[in-house]
């Protein structure tokens, strides 16, 4: 969730640091077929046919077992331990493009991962920058859900076409990823390779989404620190498809044959995706977390409160659209001399999709992820239809579940905003509810 670097926090740190730092390597020699070397000999080869590799039982690499520690929305936050608040500590977790970090396969808390062959060592730098096309984007999510799709793909490419079941790890109960036998032999090297891929990067996804679900519910990956402030973060499931697109690419390009290919790829293509977004400073990043404070997300309340934040995002599925700072919360804010500039040209938000259909397979037919709920977090469902979620339940229903938990949240919400008045949203919505009583007035 989130890592607090300060001395009343050092034993967190050292735990974190231990378990992040990854032995997983891998080198895949991939074989070609009779076909491959065939089309090789021949006097014109068949480029298409020079594609039919067969990746080796033993590519399966493991999956990584935690997500990267980072990033509560917000900036400059205050933080407690327990009930006591951390004095004097504030969680600055804003970058900008320069500082973005050499990428390493399951980093967790620690890296020191050369970003290209002739280039010196770094760690991911993770963090929160705000783009002008993809609104604020968390670097750790781009990373873990690229991480899991390369993982996948290994999984999934060399049984392509037969029933499996990957076991994933543990969150609020066992979970795994089932995939139905289909016909492939009609496909082409290149369309098994890309099916497999594709694949992968929509499950490694559907991954990120039930992560938003766990937290909501009671995950916790350090257990002193709930991560119910995290769940459904507007910024969350952008960012995690973002990483399940620059997966797909590097898959498709078959950048990812070794650990250290990928770390060199997924480097590359992290930085080109942030600059194709327009990134902005780190200032001017932070300026636009001040103009929300008090909307989104509320600066005066400690991490790990929920109402820390204040806008979330349950709205799950494969088409994703960023969260982009209006500019009419932008203009009343005291950050509007550092931003103005960012608003005298229109730019249009990218909206992100995920392919279900490709090559005439439908993923979601063939391949699901199970969920099921250990005991002891069942009490978290109590609000949610028992039919929904009590034998298990794929990532069909995540939507379903999600908008229960949204209902649910906003009566907590309301609650809330009806003890701090003054918060700018509770303002806002008072009078938009004024207005609408008005309008109804004026109309008997």
């Amino acid at each position: 969730m989130m890592q607090f670097l300060n001395k009343n926090l050092l034993l967190l740190s050292i735990i974190t640091i231990a378990s992040g730092c990854s032995s997983s390597e891998w080198q895949v020699s991939a074989t070609p077929s009779d076909v491959a070397v065939e089309a090789a000999l021949d006097n014109e080869p068949d480029n298409a046919l020079l594609k039919d590799i067969k990746l080796p039982e033993q590519a399966a690499l493991p999956l990584p077992t935690s997500v990267r520690p980072c990033c509560a929305f917000g900036s400059g936050q205050k933080v407690k331990l327990g009930p006591i608040p951390v004095p004097f500590f504030r969680h600055a977790n804003t970058i900008e493009l320069d500082d973005i970090g050499a990428h390493a396969f399951e980093a967790g808390s620690f890296s020191h991962q050369k970003s290209a062959p002739n280039a010196g060592r770094s760690g991911e730098n993770n963090g929160l920058v705000y783009t002008l096309k993809g609104g604020f984007i968390d670097l750790a999510h781009v990373r873990d859900t690229a991480d899991n799709a390369v993982a996948l793909f290994y999984r999934i490419q060399p049984y392509l076409g037969e029933a499996q079941t990957i076991e994933l790890p543990f969150e609020i109960g066992p979970r795994t990823i089932e995939l139905a036998a289909f016909d492939v032999s009609e496909l082409t090297a290149t369309e098994r390779w890309e099916l497999a891929a594709s694949i992968a990067v929509r499950l490694a996804y559907s991954m990120a989404e039930a992560h938003e679900i766990a937290q909501y519910h009671g995950y916790r990956s350090f257990s002193p620190w709930t991560e119910d402030v995290s769940a459904y973060s507007p910024e969350d499931l952008y960012s995690n498809m973002l990483g399940a697109k620059i997966a797909l690419a590097v898959l498709t390009n078959n950048l990812a044959m070794t650990r250290q290919q990928y770390n060199f790829h997924m480097t590359a293509w992290i930085s080109a995706t942030i600059a194709w977004l327009e990134p902005v400073s780190a200032q001017q990043t932070d300026a636009m977390f001040e103009a929300i404070d008090g909307y989104w997300w509320d600066s005066n309340e400690p991490l790990p409160n929920k109402f820390m934040l204040l806008k979330r995002h349950y709205e799950l599925g494969d088409e994703q659209s960023p969260y982009i700072v209006p500019k009419g919360l932008a203009f009343i804010s005291k950050s509007w001399p550092a931003i103005s500039a960012l608003y005298e040209q229109t730019v249009e938000p990218h909206e992100l999709q995920l392919a279900n259909l490709v090559h005439g397979i439908a993923i979601d037919d063939v391949a699901k992820q199970w969920l099921f709920v250990d005991p002891k977090f069942s009490a978290s469902f109590d609000h949610v239809p028992v039919s929904l979620w009590q034998q298990g339940f794929t990532q069909e229903q995540f939507l379903e579940l999600s908008r229960y938990n949204q209902t649910r949240d906003q009566a907590m919400l309301a609650e809330h905003l009806a003890k701090y008045p003054k918060l700018p949203l509770a303002k806002q919505l008072k009078q938009a509810d004024s207005s609408s009583q008005g309008h109804v007035n004026e109309a008997n």
